[in-house]
């Protein structure tokens, strides 16, 4: 066997491992990790979460920004920057701010360390002691939600209280230490309902699914007329797939479609419990080499129009087998594309490149692995859905966090993420962050849409008559509820399969039971297509006398 067509089998085989990362959601600076959205609201005990922003000034001068949480007590932050005055910052003594500070505050903002008593003690001490604010360091790197106990009496809190990570604490109580002056700046700005990388994003989404549509139909129509070309002296029942089937496709089948689920189950654990910097390094790299192969392939299937003969002809290279001119030529392009990517990843710009190889990724898998049927597709979103659901939601109890966002967010690797994920950062988003969406949201169904556009174009249906503009029209609209959903949970992944699944399955079985197409789209797959060449007589006019 060639190894061009084993690397299609390894890209077929690496694309749907990584299928298992299907959340989208918003990745800011300072997420808050830990849940505790279950504790009890009263009076004095009922603000919301809210992070918020904390400019230093270092002898005057501006410095650094750090982020933290407000707590559930105490007043409320101002919104806006131009109404969040500059206040002294002194450091508690004692540190643990338990007892009385040694030192008089004059409205000063005091920083204390967690521990030793509750955080509404920490308050009241300090607001009897005159600060304005106070600043709770945590002993770890996460940010934590300050909460009140449910017998808790003692909440007449009248001064802001914020949790900052401890990184932030360290940076600066060093800032306090070796200068002679240290002022803050607390404010809270709102996050927008909408953001336009929103709609980028949906629109990559959308755009990736017609695009690789229309290249696995096209695809598809030219195997079918290959076949007709070959029926031509003998019309013989030939099932389209076995035309195709010398093309690398990979159909399918409904037992493939169920072990999705365990294997992609096991996968994640795996990263799940081997998460960390080298793991994702090795990621990384597995990444690029489904990159090129999918750039490549994109690159040279749109080069082969212009360059017809470097296209046509071909060479054999030890290993490799016999490849085009043309893909000889592009193939170090991708390469050097990706490795610069590789390099430069931890930049800001590094979103762009990482999109263009996921991208080409998408679309080349959607061409070579095929639905070869309703009843597939069917069994195949069902088990993504349930899959979908488990590990966002149901494996919080399990593993006391939902596993699917710790591994999309790469919360243990000290990375910014694992890459099988298209990204855009938030352009009007004061707390910045990306919105991310996982290949799976994409791959899963544009399986099922890709296969709607290859009916359509063997029936010669058009776009009213045919599926494919209904079924995209669903996975639109499943995805647009998606953001609306992850926008109403302030920010918390949601599992785009649940919204995308019952619209865009429901959608195609509803019209192909209306249409009375159920039962070719959920057996053959394809219509039944008569001999083009040789007209079969009828018993009686083969035999007049009858």
């Amino acid at each position: 066997m060639a190894l061009q067509s084993l690397c299609s089998v390894i890209l077929c085989i690496y694309a749907i491992l990584v299928l298992v990362f299907n959340n989208p959601t918003t990745v800011t600076a300072g997420d808050i990790v830990h849940d505790d959205d279950s504790a009890p609201k009263k009076p004095g005990c009922e603000n919301n979460f809210v992070l918020v922003k904390v400019q230093t000034w270092v002898d005057g001068i501006e410095d650094a920004e750090f982020v933290g949480v407000g707590a559930r007590f105490g007043t409320t932050i101002v919104s806006k920057e131009k109404n969040a005055n500059q206040t002294h910052l002194t450091l508690s003594d004692p540190r643990d701010c338990c007892s009385p500070p040694k030192n008089k505050l004059a409205g000063d903002i005091i920083m204390v360390d967690r521990g030793h008593c509750k955080f509404t003690t920490k308050a009241n001490v300090a607001q009897a002691a005159g600060a304005s604010a106070v600043l709770i360091v945590n002993n770890q790197k996460e940010l934590y939600k300050m909460v009140c106990d449910p017998d808790e009496t003692n909440l007449d809190i009248h001064i802001p209280a914020i949790m900052l990570p401890q990184d932030a604490g360290t940076s600066l109580e060093k800032m306090l230490l070796n200068s002679s002056s240290v002022s803050v700046q607390l404010y809270s700005p709102r996050r927008p309902v909408v953001d336009i990388a929103e709609v980028f994003l949906w629109l990559m989404a959308v755009g990736t699914i017609v695009c690789a549509s229309y290249w696995s139909a096209w695809s598809a129509r030219e195997a079918a007329i290959e076949q007709d070309k070959l029926l031509k002296d003998a019309c013989e029942e030939v099932p389209a797939t076995k035309a195709i089937s010398g093309s690398s496709v990979v159909d399918i089948n409904t037992i493939s479609a169920v072990l999705f689920v365990v294997i992609a189950s096991c996968f994640l654990i795996l990263i799940y419990k081997l998460m960390s910097l080298w793991f994702v390094k090795l990621l990384v790299v597995l990444f690029c080499m489904g990159g090129v192969e999918g750039l490549q392939t994109c690159i040279v299937a749109l080069l082969s129009r212009w360059f017809k003969p470097a296209a046509g002809a071909f060479i054999k290279v030890p290993f490799f087998g016999a490849l085009s001119y043309l893909t000889l030529a592009v193939s170090p392009f991708c390469m050097a594309f990706a490795i610069v990517w590789a390099v430069y990843r931890d930049r800001s710009f590094a979103w762009i490149g990482q999109d263009v190889l996921g991208i080409a990724l998408i679309i080349t898998v959607l061409q070579i692995v095929h639905v070869p049927n309703l009843k597939v597709g069917t069994v195949l979103l069902s088990c993504a859905f349930l899959y979908d659901i488990f590990w966002v939601f149901v494996s919080k109890k399990l593993f006391e966090e939902s596993v699917m966002i710790v591994v999309a967010q790469g919360d243990r690797s000290g990375e910014d993420g694992i890459p099988m994920l298209l990204k855009i950062p938030r352009m009007f988003d004061p707390w910045g962050g990306y919105s991310i969406i996982g290949f799976g949201d994409i791959l899963l169904p544009g399986l099922v849409i890709a296969f709607s556009l290859r009916y359509d174009w063997l029936a010669k249906k058009n776009l009213r008559t045919g599926y494919f503009m209904w079924a995209m029209f669903a996975y639109g609209l499943g995805l647009l509820i998606t953001y609306m959903a992850l926008n109403l949970m302030d920010g918390h992944g949601q599992p785009a399969l649940l919204y995308i699944v019952p619209f865009t399955l429901g959608t195609f079985l509803t019209l192909g039971r209306k249409r009375g197409d159920l039962t070719i789209l959920w057996t053959r797959g394809e219509p039944e297509r008569a001999c083009p060449h040789i007209k079969l007589e009828s018993p009686l006019e083969s035999n007049p006398d009858k």
